[in-house]
Parts: structure tokens; sequence; C-alpha cells
């Protein structure tokens, strides 16, 4: 027994699923063209990121924690082998002598926060790639096979042909583009993980010194 309106609930789908093709293969693009850059991106920072072994970190404390004045410090944080943002953050909080040990620390804790969000903000865009272009692709996959069925059934062979290579094509970029995003965030998570760790080991070694110069 044929629903009142089934024809009329079906079409209407059909159409709505039509319609979502092409904005789905041009935000597959957009993905690629992403993609791409952001590997460009990696490999740059890959090549000009600075390297900060743990024996770094552990001998500038020590010689942070042996320094006889604020000018010291600061000059110990600036000569040391850490990326330049990180230098100029500490140096910040070593500016800080006006302020109370709890002023300080919020302070401090603020551009923590700042880099943290930084940080994330870089990895959000792999991120939605990672998860929404596998999403797209199969939605690529999907949509043109609707059409292809049909065109099957009436024994157009043709239509059917294009309808598979279109659903073909968007599944590879979808999931080429999204495995390729995922390897970007992991690899870009990791340094970045190591980086605010260095940061909130050092700034509580320059917040130990300067509450003990208060």
């Amino acid at each position: 027994m044929a629903i009142p309106g089934g024809d009329f609930l079906t079409t209407g789908l059909n159409l709505i699923s039509q319609s979502l093709l092409i904005p789905v293969v041009i935000i597959l693009l957009i993905f690629v063209v992403v993609v791409v850059v952001s590997l460009g991106g990696l490999i740059y920072e890959y090549t000009s990121r600075t390297r900060v072994s743990v024996d770094d970190v552990s001998n500038l404390i020590l010689d942070m924690s042996a320094s006889d004045s604020v000018d010291s410090l600061k000059a110990k944080i600036n000569g040391s082998p850490l990326p330049q943002a990180q230098k100029n953050l500490l140096v910040k909080i070593a500016n800080t002598e006006n302020l109370t040990d709890a002023s300080r620390e919020a302070f401090a804790r603020k551009l923590i926060e700042n880099e943290e969000n930084l940080t994330d903000k870089s990895l959000e865009v792999t991120d939605i790639i990672t998860r929404i272009g596998p999403t797209l692709g199969l939605m690529g996959t999907l949509i043109p096979l609707g059409t292809g069925l049909a065109a099957l059934g009436s024994g157009d062979v043709n239509t059917l042909s294009q309808s598979l290579i279109v659903a073909f094509d968007t599944t590879v970029v979808g999931i080429g583009s999204g495995a390729v995003a995922y390897v970007i965030s992991k690899l870009r998570n990791r340094w970045y993980e190591e980086y605010l760790s260095n940061l909130d080991v050092l700034s509580d070694a320059v917040l130990d010194f300067m509450s003990k110069r208060n």
C-alpha cells in the first residue's frame, strides 16, 4: 500500500541530496588546497623550529636559580637555546618586579593560556579536516550512486559510469585529505605539547626566582 504523499517526500529527499553534491565537491577541493598549504607549512616549521633538549631546560633552570639579579636572569634567558617566543614570554614575566606574587602568577598564567590558545588555533583547521573529510567523501560517494542506480535501471551505462567516477574520486579525496590532515595535526600537537611543557616548567622557575627576590 502506497503512503499518501510518499512520492512527494522521496522526491524532496532526492532533490536535497542531489543539491548537496556540488557543495560537497567544492568543500573537498578546498580541503585539498588547505591540506597542501598546511603540509608546506609543516615542512617549513620542521626545518625552522628550535629543538630544545631536556638537558637544555635543566641547565637553564639551574642557571636561572643561580642568578644574582633580575638582569642576570634575563641575560641567561636571552642567551639560552630556547625559541624566541619562549624567551620573550619569560622575559615579560621577569619584568614584573613591581607586582605581588599573586599578581605575577596570574600574569604568567594568562600569558601561558594565550600560548595554549594560539597552538589550539593552529590545529583547528587540520583537526576539522581530519573529522569531516572522510564524512564528506562518503557523502560524495553515496549521492551520485543514487543517480547511477537510476540510470542503470533505464540502461544508461554512460551516466552510471560517470556517477561511479564521481563517487570514487570524492571517496579518495575525502579519505586522503583526512589522513594527511591527521598526520599534520599529530606531529604539530606533539611539538606544541613539548613547547608548552617546557614553557610551563621554565615559567615556574622564573616565578620562584622572583618570589625569592621579594
